[in-house]
């Protein structure tokens, strides 16, 4: 067994404070980028209005005397020579969104291709870099300091996860173009890291000997890398029940009241991709429930005990399996889909905070 090094664990918590000040500029980034670009596209909008009001007007003018009327004649759609009004003037919008012909209802690419280039964007994800970065460092140095994998108690489950969850979006941006979900997975993320270090925080030190196993290292890890592509899934999920309204309240007439959201692919792309990727997800969780309960035989003589925490990973397993076979194969898309997906994840959470601090069982071991 390792000594402890408090002075590694003391270089961590610096890390994690500076990971989660850097993590808080990169959201302001983000949300900066969303306002910024919300209003770029209604002066799009507006001067594209302008120009078909103009251009109508214009038709209406009759032809002067000894003018040619070929001049005065308005060019047909097709003509290749005239500015077009209305759905021409698309072409000065980005190319990376997709719009009806008065520009209402307008969303981000279904593709989630990489378009323009959005300059606060950019500085956001280079700051959600350099946290994830410095967050690194803080997770390797409490390994080291404990001398020990980092996700022995609440408090290194939280920074391990929130971390793996800044990395998995970073490595999904490679990709696809979702930096519309910066606001919501880093906000996310800097909740972890205040909640750790507020709610769950524990000094460094060596495991209890139940958890002195290399399982450990297996179970703990899937189920930290299953948490973040939950993470990544319930976020698309609240985006998905926002667009989906916006898009309901426009096709019934509405005023589009959330600008914000032209950044955001349509409800259905967001439904598509939140669905491939809880099926990842639901794969690891699958092997964390089955990697605890042969743990569990090895460490206490029995594979399933009824434990709080086993019941809730159960749970868990449950209501994602429930969420894959509905979508799959009874129609359940939509709304529906997007609010089971929020359900799995609220289990999720339940089981790594309520349980863990008000329920006693052989899983207790939050470090508080």
């Amino acid at each position: 067994m390792f000594p402890i090094n408090e002075t590694m664990g003391q270089y961590s918590e610096l890390f994690m404070l500076l990971a989660a000040g850097t993590y808080t500029v990169a959201f302001i980034a983000f949300a900066w980028d969303l306002a910024r670009s919300s209003k770029s596209l209604k002066a799009i909008d507006l001067k594209a209005a302008a120009a078909g009001a103009s251009a109508d007007t214009s038709a209406k003018v009759p032809v002067a005397a000894g003018a040619s009327a070929g001049a005065a004649t308005p060019r047909p759609a097709g003509s290749g020579g005239g500015r077009l009004s209305g759905p021409a003037d698309r072409a000065e919008r980005p190319s990376s969104y997709a719009s009806s012909a008065n520009g209402a209802g307008q969303t981000a690419d279904d593709s989630m291709r990489y378009g323009e280039r959005r300059a606060p964007a950019r500085v956001a994800v280079a700051l959600t870099v350099l946290g994830a970065a410095i967050h690194a460092a803080a997770v390797l140095t409490r390994a080291v300091g404990a001398g020990r994998v980092p996700w022995g108690n609440m408090y290194e489950f939280l920074t391990t996860g929130a971390f793996v969850a800044a990395a998995v979006f970073l490595v999904v941006l490679i990709r696809r173009d979702l930096r519309f979900l910066g606001t919501f997975v880093v906000g996310l993320v800097v909740i972890m890291l205040v909640a750790a270090s507020v709610a769950f925080w524990t000094p460094v030190g060596h495991l209890v000997p139940a958890l002195q196993s290399y399982w450990l290292i297996i179970h703990v890890s899937i189920a930290v890398l299953s948490s973040a592509l939950f993470t990544l899934t319930f976020a698309m999920s609240a985006l998905q029940l926002v667009q989906s309204h916006r898009q309901r309240t426009i096709a019934a007439g509405g005023a589009d009241k959330l600008g914000f959201m032209r950044l955001v692919p349509s409800a259905l792309s967001l439904e598509n991709l939140s669905y491939r990727i809880n099926a990842i997800a639901f794969i690891g969780w699958t092997f964390t429930l089955m990697f605890g309960a042969i743990w569990a035989e090895k460490a206490w003589g029995r594979f399933w005990g009824w434990d709080t925490k086993e019941v809730w990973t159960f749970v868990i397993w449950v209501v994602y399996a429930g969420y894959l076979h509905a979508r799959a194969t009874r129609g359940w898309t939509g709304t529906r889909a997007a609010w089971l997906s929020i359900v799995g994840y609220l289990c999720v959470v339940f089981n790594f905070t309520i349980v863990n601090q008000f329920f006693n069982g052989l899983h207790s071991y939050s470090g508080l």
